[in-house]
């Protein structure tokens, strides 16, 4: 109700350097029972302001020293006392001085000699007036914070929707191709063996017949004079053997890809990491050979003996997926942005630490570049969704942020990242065994 305020006592300053007025204006303010504070002149008026906090100043304009203006230009200036309603006391008749008082920050004015009906009434309705600006500055910033707290769960959500969908995506995308892989390895895998026999029992058989027929037709000796027969022994098991590792490496691929993509995003299970961070790298292998322009990255691994975890596997190798791949592009905009020939023998380093603290139970995963860095203003805001230096349709700005949301929210652990301008980047992630 407007009422409200005359349910508790409010305080009111009164500044006059007439003594009579001040006990006139005492008396009719305390039969409203609200109390009256006093003053004589601007100075002891401000300092005693500083202390009391009053609802309210009633403030004449005319006064020695400080005058009723220049007070309450003051008291204007100061954060503390700029929302304390002033209503002015003037003998002046003059409307530009009114005018004047209103313009500096008064809310109202009072002509002497005063009527004490006029000065409570409008004491009463500035006092309503103040606190229902305070209530509804009270409600606006409550409901800011609400709406504040209402959009930041709400990009919360959403970025749980699209790493899950990533996710689900990706797990499907990866069984498909895994699934289309290993059909054809274990196809060649398989006649790779026979055709190995198939080859070592061909060139027995050339040697027995050299043995057994020295002298062999002309034109067969012409022939295999031709295809170098002799060289031919001699490449062939090394072009086999090619093979087979070739074989291998598919196979690590498919494993890595079962790794890095495993669709665990229901339940927690027990995890190397390790395991995730190899799978990572061996899906960026080709991201990290010599691309021309840019000679190839480094990467230099510090295991230690870490336990198993609980975790998400699949969202913690996307994770370092996100913050290795961001590492090569800076190496990639560092070489095609550079300003001079030294840059191009740039020692191209990503090193990896991992390392235990068994009081704490937490692993620590150290991934660290030695590419261009960042600036403070963009470092501040790397983890915010849908930020980000790159250009339109490079990078969606949503990486990092997920990355946040996967380290902080999903695992409970942390994540952290500190980079020097001109030297680059560190990201540490700390995570409960």
């Amino acid at each position: 109700m407007i009422a409200e305020p005359l349910l508790k006592p409010m305080h009111i300053l009164l500044v006059d350097d007439n003594p009579n007025n001040l006990k006139v204006l005492s008396e009719a303010i305390g039969r409203c029972g609200w109390k009256a504070l006093m003053a004589t002149d601007g100075e002891s008026a401000i300092e005693q302001i500083e202390y009391a906090h009053p609802d309210l100043i009633l403030l004449d304009i005319m006064m020695p020293g400080l005058d009723g203006f220049e007070t309450c230009r003051r008291l204007k200036a100061n954060a503390v006392t700029q929302n304390i309603p002033i209503i002015f006391m003037t003998a002046l008749s003059d409307a530009t001085d009114k005018v004047k008082g209103l313009e500096i920050g008064a809310v109202d004015y009072i002509t002497k000699p005063f009527q004490q009906e006029e000065v409570i009434a409008r004491l009463k309705l500035h006092l309503k007036i103040s606190h229902l600006t305070r209530t509804l500055e009270q409600r606006v910033q409550e409901r800011t914070a609400e709406l504040s707290q209402s959009l930041q769960q709400l990009q919360q959500t959403q970025l749980q929707l699209i790493q899950s969908e990533k996710m689900s995506t990706l797990g499907q995308l990866v069984a498909g191709i895994g699934h289309e892989i290993n059909n054809p390895i274990g196809f060649i895998s398989g006649n790779c063996s026979h055709i190995e026999e198939y080859v070592n029992a061909l060139f027995r058989l050339v040697n027995l017949q050299q043995q057994k027929l020295p002298h062999s037709d002309p034109e067969i000796e012409e022939f295999v004079e031709e295809i170098d027969l002799e060289y031919m022994a001699e490449d062939l098991p090394k072009l086999l053997l090619s093979m087979h590792q070739g074989i291998g490496r598919l196979k690590d691929i498919s494993l890595s890809l079962r790794t890095f993509a495993r669709a665990d995003i229901s339940s927690k299970v027990e995890f190397q990491v390790h395991e995730g961070i190899d799978s990572t790298l061996m899906l960026l292998k080709h991201r990290l050979k010599d691309q021309g322009d840019r000679p190839k990255i480094e990467v230099v691994t510090q295991y230690s003996e870490l336990p198993s975890i609980t975790c998400y596997p699949g969202q913690l190798n996307q994770v370092f997926m996100n913050i290795i791949a961001n590492a090569i592009d800076a190496f990639d905009d560092l070489h095609q942005n550079r300003l001079n020939r030294e840059i191009a023998a740039w020692d191209n380093t990503i090193a990896i630490t991992t390392s235990v603290d068994r009081q704490q139970k937490t692993v620590t995963i150290c991934i660290e570049d030695n590419a261009l860095g960042m600036p403070p203003e963009v470092q501040a805001r790397i983890f915010e969704p849908s930020f980000t230096t790159k250009p339109v349709g490079k990078g969606t700005g949503l990486g990092l942020a997920i990355s946040y949301q996967i380290i902080v929210d999903k695992h409970n652990g942390q994540i952290n990242c500190s980079s020097i301008s001109g030297k680059g980047t560190r990201f540490i992630i700390t995570l409960p065994i």
